[in-house]
């Protein structure tokens, strides 16, 4: 079983429930080192149960602040206050996430979890709260979850940190550190055998990625993906990035570019699954314009290295893709549909009504309907009525809605 940190006394009552709802196994949580400094990061919730099952939680944030909801029934269990524009993203453990604020990552806790116990598993459900714990770097960017590793990467000194994604599990843990040549607005990956790819450029420009091993010895390196942004893993650990003119992926060791069918086609946002070779990816080909409103993606099989053009007919935004539970690409439009592709043909195979139709605000910043897929159920905000939305992706009905007492912006979840 994986034990929990607890705080000793003045805070003793929250290792009192932990040890409490364990009792029936015979076996409590471990003490905190006092000395550590961790003890307010690593505590329990103080009014943490045992619970019967698994409960998955939403985070979504808004002007001022982190609404935490039950992912079944929508319910607001939580209100965070935190001024201005907020970003959430997953940790990877079930239960974390982290919030990007001015000096870094600050781990947030949805306040339940799973602990294994032999052949069975213990889950349990607290209040959310907001850890004292900040990763610091300058100008927190991207998040990304693989392969059991946890990777964040700071653009303003290109210091990625490196984390056993398990081991939040047991609290704050401190990352491996490592960084890029230049501080840039990038991403960076471990892959399973624990080389590390990251993106390479500086201020002005960027140009590729590269991967190191665990030693920062160069392994492979691809300086022909201009505008380099965003990441997704695909089947077979195929990392790709994508480029102005096409994207870039590197698997068994070695990249591979694939040239978008239009001199300027960029791709810089993608989404991969485990399940699928193939990468969705947005598409744009306006070089000069101020907020394109694209009406096609792409669809990259990094086994042929072929790409697809799939056209909408109706426009979408960057918070408008995600992959499905069987690998199938989402594309959420502004005529207010989900649509769901085949990855491997390209046909759309479903189209559901989900929100009224919506127009992409031309800042990146402001609320605009978003989707986010966890399990066999996808989540849509829609922030004009301040609802958010349940889709059963196995029928593509609208399951449940409920009305937040704000309007969300970004939206994430936990497992429990």
């Amino acid at each position: 079983m994986r034990t929990q940190r607890t705080l000793i006394a003045p805070l003793a009552a929250s290792a009192a429930v932990t040890a409490l709802l364990l009792s029936g196994c015979g076996t409590t949580g471990a003490e905190a080192d006092p000395d550590s400094g961790e003890q307010a990061d690593t505590a329990e919730p103080s009014d943490a149960e045992q619970v019967e099952e698994t409960q998955p939680r939403l985070i979504t944030t808004y002007d001022g602040g982190i609404l935490t909801l039950d992912a079944r029934t929508l319910e607001v269990i939580d209100d965070t206050k935190l001024e201005g524009f907020n970003r959430v993203n997953p940790v990877g453990d079930g239960r974390h996430a982290m919030v990007s604020v001015a000096n870094g990552f600050q781990l947030f806790d949805a306040g339940v979890w799973t602990e294994e116990h032999g052949d069975h598993t213990h889950s349990f459900a607290g209040s959310p709260r907001l850890t004292d714990k900040v990763y610091e770097t300058d100008t927190p960017g991207h998040i990304v979850r693989h392969g059991g590793s946890t990777v964040l990467f700071g653009d303003g000194d290109g210091r990625m940190q490196i984390f056993d994604t398990d081991a939040f599990h047991d609290g704050a843990p401190e990352p491996e550190v490592k960084e890029a040549e230049e501080a840039h607005h990038g991403v960076a990956v471990q892959l399973e055998n624990g080389d590390v790819l990251h993106t390479i450029g500086n201020e002005e420009e960027r140009s590729g990625a590269k991967v190191v091993d665990a030693e920062g010895k160069e392994i492979a390196r691809n300086e022909d993906c201009p505008g380099v942004h965003g990441e997704a893993a695909a089947q077979n650990e195929a990392i790709a990035v994508g480029c102005e003119d096409g994207i870039l992926y590197y698997k068994d060791g070695k990249f591979t570019k694939v040239d978008s069918p239009d001199s300027y086609g960029r791709i810089g946002n993608q989404a991969g699954s485990d399940d699928s070779p193939v990468v969705l990816g947005d598409y744009k080909v306006d070089e000069d314009a101020e907020l394109e409103r694209p009406e096609k993606v792409t669809l990259t099989n990094t086994e042929t290295g072929k790409m697809k053009l799939v056209d909408l007919d109706s426009s979408y935004s960057f918070r408008s893709l995600a992959r499905g539970p069987e690998g199938e690409a989402l594309v959420l439009d502004t005529d207010g549909k989900l649509n769901v592709i085949d990855p491997e043909s390209g046909k759309i195979t479903g189209s559901h009504p989900v929100t009224e139709a919506w127009k992409e605000p031309v800042d990146w910043q402001q609320p605009r309907p978003t989707l986010f897929v966890q399990g066999q159920k996808a989540y849509v905000s829609e922030p004009d009525k301040s609802q958010l939305h349940i889709v059963d992706l196995a029928t593509g009905e609208v399951e449940k809605s409920a009305e937040l007492p704000h309007a969300s912006n970004e939206v994430t979840g936990v497992t429990g």
